[in-house]
């Protein structure tokens, strides 16, 4: 049996903007994806810190360095520019294998940079 894991996770992100009228999903500075383990359009649980507000939706990349984070569709309806966000990702494990997995943490600072790798 496999058990649902986290696996990655970039902590304390600012919303750098939202857009409504957008397919739908979230774009995240590909330096930020980079380090956290994220690929592009894995799907990740975005918890938004300010509202307490969540949803599922799939990575887009913003370009590296950019700071980007962007809502995008629906999502735009519950997470706003200025709003403090946590994107995890989860991969499933064996739960012996769980027992060692370390998730990756990116801690974002006020700019979207990287703060911190936990």
């Amino acid at each position: 049996m496999f058990i649902k894991v986290l696996k990655s996770k970039i902590h304390r992100a600012t919303v750098t903007s939202a857009h409504l009228d957008y397919p739908g999903s979230i774009g995240v500075d590909a330096a930020l994806m980079e380090a956290a383990g994220i690929a592009p359009y894995e799907l990740v649980l975005v918890a938004d810190v300010t509202n307490g507000s969540r949803l599922e939706t799939y990575v887009v990349p913003e370009p590296a360095g950019s700071g980007k984070i962007t809502i995008l569709g629906a999502a735009a309806r519950l997470m706003n520019k200025g709003d403090i966000v946590i994107l995890m990702g989860f991969g499933y494990a064996e739960p012996a294998e769980a027992k060692e997995l370390k998730p990756k943490v990116v801690v974002a600072d006020g700019k979207n940079g990287i703060k911190e790798i936990l």
